[in-house]
């Protein structure tokens, strides 16, 4: 019988206060978050930026006792899984791959090629795809692997989306059912979907099928709620000025405050574990926020993190994966174009459209505010409540 293993992709969030620096030097460092216009100044800016940024960003993961859960959280999942697995027949050995901290996806591979695994199932743990979370763990992945023979060895499998598998979308409905249930009117209570953001280029220039899967996971939660509450669709974490999927959850809940609603049920549509976004962000944030714009009863959807029925749906997925023709980097989705990152993908000089928007005096004014936001925190690019 060959050698199972599965690999669970996520961010990755620093687990004390001490790191908080090189958590975000490893976020700003990389190029898929902040691309600079050359590229020897990478390091040293995300070095600067992040010593500069740390005292904020600590103060904001102290409010939630002092680092992020994510790392336990997605360790409990990874031996919930497990053991789900084996109990079905399947001795696989489950591993976590984080993308800005530990254990890193290097670490993880690692530990697969010791154990000498044969037949290996790639899971982000984003239910919906977008080219900016489970789409950069999996082209970093394709780079190590084709650089690495030993890795080349190993039969894999993606699962690059699973936004409408119905396990999961039950099990937000019966999460959502309880919320709901907490309210002296339940049927009444707005219904309010936050997911992570995109730029909206990503999906209008490079396809990503991201706002199309969380529409569509938003839909299916209702219809699986079975009851008629009002809902509503809106993206937080906004980074850069560029424009981004909308509407803003910031603006929506000042908005639905103003046209009197009183009841408000956030559910995390776009996170199935806790983290600053839920905890910090949410909880904090919206909910001053919702009190401030009129909202008077204000809770959030607790995330899936280890529910039974959850970790039931993921193993069932990976039993699945295993039995089909395995599925390769290259079958995963490709943007249908380059994807402008913020500032952008390159920087051209000269008589052209890009240029003409990042030459001289703007360019200088928009690099001077970017400098001046991710110091302070304020702004348009308040990173994801990372910063």
């Amino acid at each position: 019988m060959s050698r199972v293993g599965v690999l669970l992709l996520n961010l990755g969030g620093p687990e004390q206060l001490k790191d908080v620096r090189p958590f975000l030097y490893n976020l700003f460092a990389d190029p898929e978050i902040l691309r600079l216009p050359f590229a020897w100044m990478q390091k040293p800016f995300a070095g600067f930026i992040s010593t500069m940024r740390a005292r904020t960003s600590r103060d904001n993961y102290r409010q939630i006792g002092g680092g992020s859960p994510l790392r336990r959280i997605t360790e409990a999942q990874a031996h919930a899984l497990q053991d789900s697995l084996q109990v079905k027949g399947c001795d696989a050995q489950v591993y976590i791959g984080m993308r800005y901290w530990h254990p890193f996806t290097e670490e993880a591979l690692d530990r697969i090629k010791r154990d000498r695994i044969e037949e290996l199932v790639i899971l982000p743990l984003y239910p919906q795809f977008s080219i900016s979370t489970s789409g950069s763990s999996i082209r970093l992945l394709e780079q190590i692997w084709a650089e690495d023979p030993e890795l080349q060895k190993i039969k894999y499998t993606v699962i690059s989306s699973w936004h409408d598998r119905p396990g999961y979308v039950q099990v937000m409905a019966d999460f959502l059912r309880k919320e709901l249930d907490q309210f002296g009117e339940p049927d009444q209570t707005t219904v309010f979907f936050s997911a992570h953001g995109v730029p909206l280029s990503y999906v209008t220039e490079s396809g990503d099928p991201y706002q199309q899967e969380i529409e569509t996971s938003t839909q299916l939660i209702m219809e699986a709620l079975k009851r008629p509450n009002p809902h509503i669709l809106a993206y937080q974490s906004r980074v850069g000025p560029m424009e981004w999927l909308r509407p803003y959850t910031t603006n929506v809940i000042a908005h639905l405050g103003q046209q009197g609603v009183k009841d408000l049920v956030v559910v995390p549509i776009s996170f199935i574990s806790e983290h600053i976004e839920t905890l910090q962000e949410i909880d904090m944030e919206y909910r001053h926020l919702a009190l401030e714009s009129g909202i008077q009863h204000f809770r959030r959807m607790p995330a899936v993190n280890t529910h039974p029925d959850f970790i039931d749906t993921l193993s069932n997925m990976v039993l699945e994966y295993l039995d089909q023709p395995f599925l390769d980097f290259s079958q995963v989705f490709r943007p249908q174009k380059k994807i402008k990152l913020y500032p952008q993908e390159r920087w051209e000089w000269g008589m052209t459209t890009t240029a003409e928007r990042w030459n001289g005096r703007l360019a200088m004014i928009g690099f001077i505010a970017l400098l001046v936001e991710l110091i302070s925190g304020y702004g348009p690019l308040h990173l994801a409540g990372l910063l």
